[in-house]
């Protein structure tokens, strides 16, 4: 499969190093010296070169890679890789696995050795299905558009569903990795969970923290809606949204959503309700405690202030009365003279 060169003029787009000229010319008529070093500094910062999919035929340009087929078929696409600079550039090709981080980001896997093959045949990963054959280094003259086709290999006992993959581009240090959703033939299960449900924080700053994941083996774009209810009815949550997140097949992802209607004080239920085109509603609750911990503390603090107030108050008096010996106005008796004392036996006389 050769590499085909082609001017980079002929895409219908200007070359960046004509922008960037008609900058400095620009800046040069109005006598912008700093406009003219900005531009020479945004000039050398440049990449220099672009991978995309090449355009099929007079249609739209693709934002990424679709392929689909049955098992144990090869296909085919093309990678564009454009050279807008004034020096050759050396790229480097390979295919690798495209995965969830933690928190929900699209990733590729790093440059490995091949990936063993199971008990089955089948690859670990459907980045070792793509291949450039002998094109895996391509040298692009400046201004110059190469388009350098590739093949995708489906495993004869590869699983049906989405598997997917990316088309990395790597030169100096720099990396461009280019989306490819590729689909193997078969039966499709749409399907998530949503796990680990919790309560961070209280009133406007309060989030729920959750866990989400794609136990299908076809990609998902999940909805989520909040709804609780607390001591003193319902408390409000949040209506349906679209999450920023594409749940990859197998993947877990750990997610945290605001929650600004949460309560100072109350005792909520709280339930979360997960959605996807296909799969039934997946759903998961907690229960949560909001307590104005601030405003108990100081309201502690005034009262056992005051408890000891009064206990100091009470501690006084007691010192006092056992200092004077009796009770105040009890008056001697003159001559050391008693009253008589009567004995009381209980007979009359």
């Amino acid at each position: 499969m050769p590499v085909l060169h082609t001017p980079a003029l002929t895409s219908g787009r200007r070359p960046l190093t004509a922008l960037l000229t008609a900058a400095l010319l620009l800046g040069a008529a109005v006598g912008a010296v700093t406009t003219a070093a900005t531009a020479t500094a945004a000039h050398a910062d440049e990449p220099g070169w672009t991978a995309e999919p090449a355009a099929g035929g007079a249609g739209p340009a693709r934002p990424y890679f679709y392929l689909s087929g049955p098992a144990g078929t090869v296909l085919e696409d093309r990678l564009a890789l454009t050279n807008s600079s004034d020096r050759e550039r050396t790229v480097t090709l390979r295919g690798a696995d495209a995965y969830n981080t933690a928190d929900g980001a699209l990733a590729v896997r790093p440059a490995e050795p091949p990936a063993a093959e199971g008990p089955s045949g089948t690859a670990r990963g459907a980045g070792s299905w793509i291949s450039f054959g002998t094109a895996t280094t391509v040298r692009i003259p400046p201004r110059t558009r190469a388009v350098v086709p590739f093949t995708v290999t489906l495993p004869p006992a590869s699983p049906p569903g989405d598997h997917p993959a990316a088309v990395i581009a790597a030169e100096g240090g720099r990396e461009a990795g280019v989306r490819v959703h590729l689909r193997v033939a078969g039966p499709t299960l749409a399907a998530l969970t949503v796990e680990d449900v919790s309560v961070r924080g209280e009133g406007a700053r309060a989030v729920v923290a959750y866990t989400l994941v794609n136990r299908g083996n076809v990609a998902l774009v999940p909805e989520l809606e909040l709804s609780a209810e607390g001591l003193f009815g319902e408390v409000p949550g949040r209506t349906a949204r679209a999450l920023p997140v594409e749940l990859l097949p197998g993947q877990r992802v750990s997610l945290t959503e605001p929650w600004p209607g949460a309560p100072v004080l109350d005792a909520v239920d709280l339930t979360l309700t997960v959605t996807a085109p296909g799969a039934a509603p997946a759903t998961a609750g907690t229960s949560a405690w909001f307590v104005p911990w601030g405003i108990a503390a100081r309201t502690g603090a005034g009262l056992l202030g005051l408890g000891g107030v009064a206990l100091a108050a009470l501690l006084l008096v007691r010192k006092r009365r056992t200092r004077g010996g009796g009770p105040a106005d009890e008056e001697p008796v003159p001559g050391g003279k008693r009253a008589p004392e009567h004995e009381l036996t209980g007979a009359s006389r």
